[in-house]
Order: structure tokens, then C-alpha cells, then sequence
């Protein structure tokens, strides 16, 4: 098992379950490094979503390939495998699914016990130099030099052999916890074609001095619309967290891949956020009157925050050009109708996408057919077997990157 995160543990477990000698092979000094960051450092690590269809559904254009796998193990086998081991869990919004704990921690304390108990044998800070296939003795070489010695110097290279070797080395996120890629240049010299790894789910940076004043502020319930040169492209609802640079949150990084192809055309691409997508214009308008009637000797600035969080108030006043000072009872008609305009339609101008160092995930690797997703295998070199990120699957957030490694994973194990 080349790569200690989700995947390769999950992998390394099953296969040591099954009865197979396991050695796990870890770039870093410890284990699950990137684990340790998903959800905030909470762990999403999967998604309720029970029927196997809707859920292999949500990899977009990915489905026919991922139903084998799923019928294998999905989420509900998934809950199990943590609960079965002392780990409870709780959902939260939009089927997130999470360790009741709140801590990554939790979830890498049962991978770790899990490959125990199993007798898997785990080497740390071993960086793997080079992968190949002896097909005289059907036996892998895995060669790799531990940190600090030099890659160059053949004496300093340890060699393993192994009659199968399972791939999870991750795609090219967060590379500061290992993810930098060079398995994908060990597949390609076995024969696979590889998709051009990119970041896929990303935050967003925005061109808006104002957003900075925003950062920390979480919107839920929000639609955004995607604008490509003034032609609407995409709309989605959902959530967004405003940050020092831009936008993140679910809904954000969901988009981010489309978001990344429209700005290669080099036009402007703009984002308009609806904070009250189920209100139409003149619902809205009449509810700010009412709150203006009710509150007619304050200022404006003393009373939108009944409609809006209070830091978005003087973002809404900058937008509109509307003094703050300004009693309600004062506030003319073109006024209020320009503050129930924003509130619908908050322009947003893309710069760009974060770096693969902000990424969730990434998107590009082994193209899916490439894979026997009933087995994992490659379909080029059956003795070799590739999971989780080192896979070109769109995967959204919201806990279905890790349950992408828990099934290929699983079924990596169950025949490697």
C-alpha cells in the first residue's frame, strides 16, 4: 500500500483482514495528515445519501463506473464500519455526516486500530522513488529513500517486493501534507493515461476590496448565479463563507471547477449573490417597509441587520451609496428599492481560483476506464489496483471525497 491517507488505510486494513501480509508505505512522519484537515479538522467523512443510485448519481458523469464499487460498500456499510468500532456519528445539514467527537482524530484512531488489529505493517517517512513490474516473477519493486538521503544514490534506496500493489497517493491538494502528484507519474510509466491533475474544489477570489470586511461571515439559504461575459451560466443554492480573499464554503467550492473552465476564456465572470431567493422583488420590498414603518425614527444603518447579518449592513450602504445617518422615515422610495435590489442581486467579480494549497480536493488522474471498479484493478496491469483521489472522478463536498475512499479502498483490499 503506497500512501497512509483514507484510502491506503482503509485498503491496508481490509486486504490485512482478508488475511494478506500488509506493508503501508507513508511519506510523512505521521499518518492521515490531510484526514486531520477535512471538514475543518471535524472530519465530514461521508454523506447520508442511502440509495446507491442517487449516490453514485452525485459524481457527476462518474456514476456508471462507481455503481459496482457502491453495491460493494456504501454509505450505510460506511456508518457501520465507524460505529461497529466505538466511533458514533451524527448528521447535520444537507446529510453531512460527522464523528459525534467533532475531531478528525477520531476517525484516524479507528483506521489505525483497524489496520492493527490486522497485523498491517506501517512504514513512516518513506518516500517512494519508483514503482515497476517484473513480469519474469510477477513481482512489483517498490523502491523508496527515506527523508534525508539522497534519491540519488542507489545504496541509500531500500526495495521492497510485493505481488500487488494498491496506488493511493492522492492527487495534488494540500500538497504541504504529501499530496504532490508523483504518483501519477508512476501510473503513467506503467501504462496509464493520465487526466491533467488540477485543483477541483476550491475557494474563490474575488476582485472586491469590501469583501474583506465580510471575512468570518457565514450565509446560508443563498442562491449565487454564474456569469460568464454577462450570460448566466450556472445557479445554485446553498451556503457560502465569506474569507479575507473571497468566497468559500460548500456551495463555492462546488461551483469552483466550473468556475475555473469559464475563466480560460479570459472574459469577465461574475458571480451574483441572492441573500432572499425565495422573496421576489416586491415580497421583499414590502417587508423592508415594514420593518421602516415600525422603525421609522432610527437610521438606516441601526435597522437593515433585522433583515441581514450586521456586518453585511454598512457592505449594503457602500453598494448602494446610501448614507447610514439617514432616518427611516426619510429614506426615499429610489433608496429602498436600491437596497432591496442588492439584497437580490450582490455582484461578486471573480479574480480567480485558490492554489492546489487551498484545495479539498483535486480533480484529474487515472481515467476511469482504465479501472476495474468491481475490483479496482487496472485494466492495463492487473496486479496493480488504484483508490481514492489518484481517480479522475468530480467529486462535490459535502463528505463524498472520503466516501469515494472508503469504497475504492474497501474493495482495493477485498482482491489485492
Amino acid at each position: 500500500m503506497i500512501g497512509g491517507g483514507p484510502a491506503g488505510m482503509m485498503a491496508a486494513g481490509r486486504a490485512a483482514e482478508k488475511g494478506r501480509s500488509v506493508l503501508l508505505l507513508e511519506k510523512n512522519e505521521t499518518l492521515g495528515k490531510k484526514l486531520l484537515l477535512t471538514g475543518g479538522g471535524r472530519c465530514n467523512f461521508t454523506n447520508n445519501k442511502q440509495n446507491i443510485r442517487d449516490l453514485a448519481l452525485s459524481y457527476k458523469g462518474s456514476d456508471q463506473f462507481l455503481m459496482s464499487a457502491f453495491s460493494q460498500f456504501d454509505v450505510v456499510k460506511t456508518i457501520e464500519f465507524f460505529n461497529w468500532r466505538g466511533m458514533k456519528t451524527k448528521e447535520e445539514a444537507e446529510g453531512r455526516v460527522f464523528p459525534v467527537s467533532d475531531k478528525a482524530q477520531t476517525v484516524l484512531d479507528v483506521l489505525i486500530k483497524y489496520m492493527q488489529k490486522g497485523g498491517v505493517e506501517v512504514k513512516k517517512n518513506a518516500d517512494v522513488v519508483s514503482i515497476t513490474f517484473n513480469k519474469e516473477n510477477d513481482l512489483f519493486a517498490i523502491q523508496l529513500s527515506t527523508y534525508g538521503e539522497s534519491v540519488n544514490v542507489g545504496k541509500n534506496r531500500e526495495t521492497f517486493m510485493a505481488k500487488s500493489c494498491v496506488v493511493a497517493t492522492g492527487g495534488v491538494s494540500h500538497p504541504e501534507t504529501g499530496s504532490t502528484g508523483e504518483g501519477f507519474i508512476w501510473l503513467k510509466k506503467m501504462g496509464h493515461k493520465i487526466e491533467k491533475p488540477d485543483a477541483a474544489l476550491v475557494p474563490i477570489a474575488l476582485k472586491d476590496k469590501w469583501v474583506k470586511e465580510l471575512a468570518g461571515l457565514t450565509l446560508n439559504d443563498i442562491k449565487l448565479a454564474l456569469f460568464l461575459d454577462g450570460k448566466k451560466e450556472i445557479v445554485q443554492k446553498g451556503k457560502i463563507l465569506f474569507t479575507h480573499f473571497g468566497i468559500s464554503g460548500p456551495t463555492i467550492l462546488n461551483m469552483s471547477k466550473d468556475i475555473g473552465e469559464l475563466l480560460r476564456y479570459g472574459k469577465e465572470v461574475v458571480i451574483k449573490l441572492d441573500l432572499f431567493p425565495k422573496l421576489d422583488l416586491g415580497t421583499l420590498k414590502n417587508d423592508l417597509q415594514k420593518i421602516l414603518v415600525a422603525e421609522s425614527n432610527k437610521k438606516i444603518k441601526n435597522t437593515l441587520n433585522v433583515l441581514v447579518p450586521l456586518t453585511l449592513v454598512p457592505v449594503i450602504l457602500k453598494l448602494t451609496s446610501i448614507d447610514g445617518e439617514i432616518s427611516n422615515h426619510s429614506l426615499s422610495h429610489e433608496n429602498r428599492m436600491k437596497i432591496v435590489r442588492c439584497m437580490k442581486e450582490i455582484t461578486m467579480n471573480v479574480k480567480e481560483l485558490m492554489g492546489a494549497d487551498m484545495a479539498i480536493v483535486s480533480s484529474g488522474g487515472v481515467p476511469l476506464e482504465e479501472v476495474n471498479f468491481k475490483t479496482m484493478q487496472s485494466r492495463i496491469l492487473p496486479q496493480l489496483f488504484i483508490v481514492g483521489d489518484a481517480l479522475n472522478i468530480n467529486r462535490p463536498s459535502g463528505g463524498y471525497s472520503l466516501q469515494l475512499c472508503w469504497t475504492t479502498g474497501f474493495v482495493a483490499g477485498n482482491n489485492a
